[in-house]
């Protein structure tokens, strides 16, 4: 079955950023995972409902929603990602429970 593949402003920018040839990767594995095809793997602990598909160097963070939809929520180099992913998500989780 396939999944509808949202991707946010985040990951959006971070693709424009990139050079022709590794954004072109990064849009192809996007749309590989209508079908759930890639170098895909569930996050634990505190990113526990997470997925991360790798691209080379890059990572794409994602989620599952509701309706069969595959939501895109944050992309950058490997070595940055989780702590700048975890910093932003908990910053938002922080904002959203006062």
């Amino acid at each position: 079955m396939k999944y509808k593949v949202q991707v946010r402003e985040q990951v959006k920018r971070f693709i424009d950023t990139l050079a022709p040839e590794s954004r072109r990767r990064i849009r192809l594995a996007l749309r590989g995972l209508e079908a759930e095809r890639g170098d895909c793997l569930p996050l634990r602990e505190k990113l526990t409902g997470y997925h991360r598909l790798r691209v080379g160097g890059y990572r794409v963070l994602y989620r599952y929603l509701p309706g069969k939809v595959i939501e895109c929520v944050f992309a950058e180099e490997r070595s940055l990602i989780y702590h700048l992913f975890e910093q932003d998500f908990l910053k938002h989780l922080r904002r959203d429970t006062k």
